[in-house]
C-alpha cells in the first residue's frame, strides 16, 4: 500500500481489548445479505473485528443508498462493491451518488476502459466534495476470484490502467499479489476469496488463507461467508483473528 507497512499485526488494541487496531483496519466484513436489518445485526455483533463494511450489489439492491449511509454514519469505512461497468456518463453519475453517501471505496471494472474508469474517479470525488465528505477512492476490479483463465499479461495491463486513471486501489485474488507487487506503492490491494484452511471455497476458484494473503502483501481482506454463514459468527471472527496471530 502507499503507506509503509510491515505486514505484521500491530499491538494497539480496540477499546474492548480484543483486536489490535492494525488487524481490524485490514478486515472488511462482506454483508452479502438481502435484508438491512440482518446486515445491521451482523455489523453490530462483529464490529470489534472489522473496520470496513462491504455493501455489495445484493444489499444495495435490497436497501438502496441507505445501506451505505447507515454504515458510514456508524463509523465504519464503507466499501461499496457495485462493480460499475457502463458508458462513462452513466458511471460518472452513479459514482457521484455513491460519493455523496460517505463511502470510502467504490468498485468499477477495469475492463470498462480508461474513459470509464476516469469517469468513476471524477464522479466519486465530485459527489464526496459536494457533500463535504472525505475523499474516497475507486477500486479497479482486475480479475474476479471466480475466474481461473485470465493471464498475467491481462492482470498487468489492468493494474497499469487502474494506476494511470487515478484509482486508489485494485481488487485482486491472493494468487495475483505477486504479479501486482510493482503497484504496491500506488494502489491499495484488496483481496476477496479468503478462506481458512480446510474451509468451504464456495464459488471461488482462487482462494487463500487470511495469514498467507497478508504475508503476500494484501492491504485489506474481504471476509464473507466464512464468518457470516457460520453457526456462530462471533466465534468464527475470533478464530479468524487468532489465525492471524498464530
Amino acid at each position: 500500500m502507499a503507506d509503509e507497512d510491515t505486514g505484521e499485526p500491530g499491538s494497539d488494541e480496540t477499546e474492548d481489548g480484543r483486536v489490535s487496531v492494525d488487524i481490524r483496519s485490514r478486515l472488511a466484513l462482506a454483508l452479502d445479505v438481502d435484508d438491512l436489518i440482518e446486515a445491521k445485526r451482523l455489523a453490530a455483533a462483529l464490529s470489534p473485528y472489522f473496520g470496513t463494511i462491504k455493501v455489495g450489489l445484493e444489499l444495495y439492491v435490497a436497501a438502496g443508498p441507505t445501506s451505505v449511509g447507515y454504515f458510514a454514519e456508524a463509523g465504519f469505512d464503507v466499501f461499496c462493491d457495485l462493480k460499475l461497468h457502463d458508458i462513462p456518463n452513466t458511471v460518472e453519475r452513479a459514482a457521484r451518488v455513491v460519493g455523496s453517501l460517505g463511502a470510502r471505496w467504490m468498485t468499477a471494472h477495469t475492463s470498462g476502459g480508461p474513459d470509464m474508469l476516469r469517469a468513476a474517479v471524477e464522479g466519486l470525488a465530485e459527489g464526496a466534495a459536494r457533500a463535504e465528505m472525505p475523499a474516497p477512492g475507486v477500486l479497479g476490479v482486475t480479475v474476479l476470484t471466480s475466474d481461473d483463465t485470465a493471464t498475467a499479461a491481462e492482470l498487468t495491463a489492468r493494474c497499469d490502467l487502474a494506476a494511470d486513471t487515478g484509482c486508489g486501489g485494485i481488487i485482486c485474488a491472493a494468487p495475483d499479489l505477486e504479479v501486482t507487487e510493482p503497484w504496491a506503492d500506488r494502489l491499495v490491494r484488496v483481496v476477496p476469496g479468503i478462506r481458512l484452511p480446510g474451509g468451504d471455497t464456495h464459488d471461488q476458484a482462487r482462494v487463500a488463507s487470511p495469514g498467507d494473503a497478508l504475508i503476500e502483501g494484501a492491504d485489506l481482506l474481504v471476509i464473507g461467508r466464512m464468518v457470516t454463514a457460520a453457526d456462530d459468527p462471533v466465534a468464527a471472527a475470533e478464530g479468524l483473528v487468532a489465525s492471524l496471530l498464530s
